[in-house]
């Protein structure tokens, strides 16, 4: 299965005494599951979050398909000012990457390529859940927003959940698993303990 849509209904699985993250990629039109996203954590790292900021500490979060088998991995190491979180396809080959900016107002990312070539840059609001990514000339290429006027939304159901939509003029095969795994990145590293 391959993640070449262009808009995405992303759903954070809820849990009182939860010690990893989960996430639900559906279709927004028709609320088909595309994938799932979750955080591999040992026991250890999982008593670890009860005493350090989880915004510190590394991860690795599996996009499945429906079979359970790995379409694309995030990982992070261990951080302290900024993140640099890697993107893996399915053999463990490097697909991009994502570098935090280090005093952004409403948090930022840089976006690379597979070479660790700047193509794109997301940017997100002071107050809100909104945020767009940048192409290289300042062109939005696509958004990640808590809104969604289209039939998917009635599967909000919590603070959450959220879309990512591609613009038109953005090919979903190349740029469409970079900008989903950047979204699932600035809840995990900018939004997580908001």
């Amino acid at each position: 299965m391959e993640l070449n849509k262009s808009t995405y209904f992303v759903r954070e699985h809820v849990g009182m005494f939860k010690f990893h993250e989960a996430y639900d990629i559906l279709d927004p039109q028709s609320g088909e599951l595309l994938a799932l996203a979750y955080e591999e954590a040992s026991f250890a790292k999982k008593m670890l979050k009860l005493l350090v900021s989880k915004k510190l500490l590394p991860f690795k979060v599996h996009l499945t398909d429906t079979k359970d088998q790995t379409i694309l991995t995030i990982e992070r190491g261990m951080t302290f000012l900024r993140s640099r979180v890697r993107v893996l396809d399915s053999n463990g080959r490097k697909i991009g990457s994502f570098q935090q900016r280090l005093l952004s107002i409403g948090g930022r990312f840089d976006l690379y390529d597979e070479k660790d070539e700047k193509i794109a840059e997301l940017k997100g609001n002071f107050v809100g859940w909104n945020f767009q990514f940048l192409d290289l000339n300042g062109n939005r290429i696509g958004t990640v927003s808590k809104k969604w006027a289209g039939v998917g939304k009635e599967l909000f159901t919590s603070a959450d959940n959220y879309v990512v939509a591609l613009e038109e003029n953005t090919d979903p095969n190349t740029m469409g698993p970079l900008i989903l795994c950047a979204a699932l990145c600035i809840d995990m590293v900018l939004k997580e303990n908001d």
